[in-house]
């Protein structure tokens, strides 16, 4: 994914996202990550998996409206 496509977060969230996955790695792994590894893992997920979800979100808005517009059109006289 190229940078200028790349799903941006605030810095606030992102500073969450990172305690959350040296949380998981801890609580779960029993491994203590450090601010580089939570960030290239959380870099990792941005650009290879988070697309995915993105656009699955995309294509269940885009059926949700159509849907709608079908029960709108269903009320024309």
């Amino acid at each position: 994914m190229k940078n200028k496509d790349r799903i941006k977060v605030s810095k606030e969230k992102r500073d969450d996202m990172l305690s959350a996955i040296k949380y998981y790695f801890l609580k779960e792994r029993d491994e203590e990550l450090g601010d580089l590894a939570a960030s290239l893992i959380l870099d990792f997920i941005i650009e290879e998996l988070a697309p995915e979800f993105y656009n699955k979100g995309v294509c269940d808005s885009q059926k949700y409206m159509n849907d709608r517009v079908e029960d709108l059109l269903s009320i024309q006289i």
